[in-house]
């Protein structure tokens, strides 16, 4: 494949990433100042599936329309209020995970994610987005320590780490099948 192929080839599945995390964004659970969505699959897999640059530039997208008022924000929210919001530091997570995930990737010789390290930077991942989060929370909020943690990270650690297994699975999956980007 010519150059500029593949750099177009590349830039549709950047495109494409941030399309799918933004219409992630609509299959919201709430349950508490801090929805409940499948985005983080979404977020994660653009790290393990285009690395770490192009995964961080995925979520700028991403970001970038929320914040100029596309719907794109869980449950269909949008604009520079929810960065300032209870979820403001998830979404600076969101934007931080990528980086890490796509780790996974840059580790291996031929650039496919393999279980243990795609677990791994997964579960990095999701502190780093935890920890952002839930400490922009408690100040957001004004709640104690132990009330943001066990609002903004209690009720979703379990199904996190299942979001993180589902994205490696996906990645190897489109990897094993030559679906995924190069």
């Amino acid at each position: 494949m010519n150059q500029s192929l593949l750099d177009m080839h590349r830039l549709v599945w950047v495109s494409l990433m941030a399309a799918v995390v933004a219409a992630s964004s609509y299959l919201v659970i709430p349950i508490g100042p801090i929805p409940f969505s499948l985005q983080p699959v979404f977020v994660f897999l653009a790290g393990y599936l285009l690395g770490a640059a192009r995964g961080f530039f995925v979520m700028c997208l991403y970001l970038a329309a929320g914040i100029i008022g596309l719907p794109v924000f869980a449950g269909g929210a949008a604009g520079v209020g929810h960065l300032i919001g209870p979820t403001g530091g998830y979404l600076v997570g969101f934007l931080v995970s990528p980086l890490l995930t796509g780790r996974a990737r840059a580790e291996s010789e031929n650039g496919s994610v393999r279980w243990i390290s795609g677990l791994f930077w997964g579960i990095i991942a999701i502190i780093v987005t935890y920890g952002l989060g839930f400490v922009w929370l408690k100040t957001f909020a004004d709640i104690t320590w132990a009330r943001a943690f066990a609002v903004g990270v209690v009720p979703f650690a379990p199904w996190d780490m299942i979001k993180i297994a589902v994205a490696v699975g996906c990645c190897r999956y489109l990897q094993k099948y030559n679906l995924a980007p190069r």
